[in-house]
């Protein structure tokens, strides 16, 4: 089977540099408009759509595909504990907060009554597991940190360094997902289509 990530479009948080981790944001009016006028490309248009339950992940597909999607718990961003809401700059700028660039993090790094990656991949794949069962194509719009642990899986990458992606805005990433649940790469992110 397919599966098809898609980043949430901006919110205010992103464009300042805030940590949102689980903070229900909601996106930004000048990406509500940005994305208005994209949709999903035709080979996805039938695809099953599930998104974070996150306003921002919820809204992105709404706008993008023209309908609801279901929604699945698990697929919300890594709980930044005591780092949501706060700067990233300001983070950084304190030796003692522990905060550093997401290229150091590592599958244990972990906020400060927050998660880790690992724990996020955890109930990432829980949720791949279910779909897999369905058998049906997917696409999921979800959050930065949500496909840079599919991703990682997906390209063998173990989480440390710099990624061997990146992962941008009006995009599909195409993954398969084989019997085994294993996932694979399946090609170069496909643009969103002008409407």
């Amino acid at each position: 089977m397919r599966i098809g990530l898609i980043r949430h479009a901006k919110t205010d948080w992103n464009a300042i540099g805030r940590l949102q981790g689980q903070e229900d944001t909601p996106l930004a009016a000048d990406a509500r408009e940005e994305l208005a006028t994209f949709t999903i490309p035709p080979a996805w248009q039938d695809a099953r759509l599930i998104s974070s339950p996150l306003s921002r992940a919820r809204e992105t597909a709404v706008i993008l595909a023209g309908r609801e999607p279901e929604t699945d718990d698990r697929l919300r961003e890594m709980h930044m504990g005591d780092w949501q809401g706060q700067f990233s700059r300001d983070l950084l700028d304190d030796p003692q907060s522990g905060f550093e660039d997401v290229h150091h993090w590592g599958w244990d790094y972990q906020p400060p009554n927050g998660e880790t990656p690992r724990i996020l991949w955890e109930r990432v794949s829980a949720c791949f597991k279910e779909l897999r069962r369905d058998g049906r194509d997917v696409l999921i719009v979800a959050h930065m940190i949500v496909m840079r642990v599919t991703l990682a899986k997906a390209c063998g990458w173990d989480f440390d360094g710099p990624a061997p992606f990146k992962v941008k805005r009006n995009r599909i990433y195409p993954l398969t997902l084989d019997a085994d649940g294993a996932l694979h790469e399946a090609g170069d992110p496909d643009r969103l289509v002008k409407r």
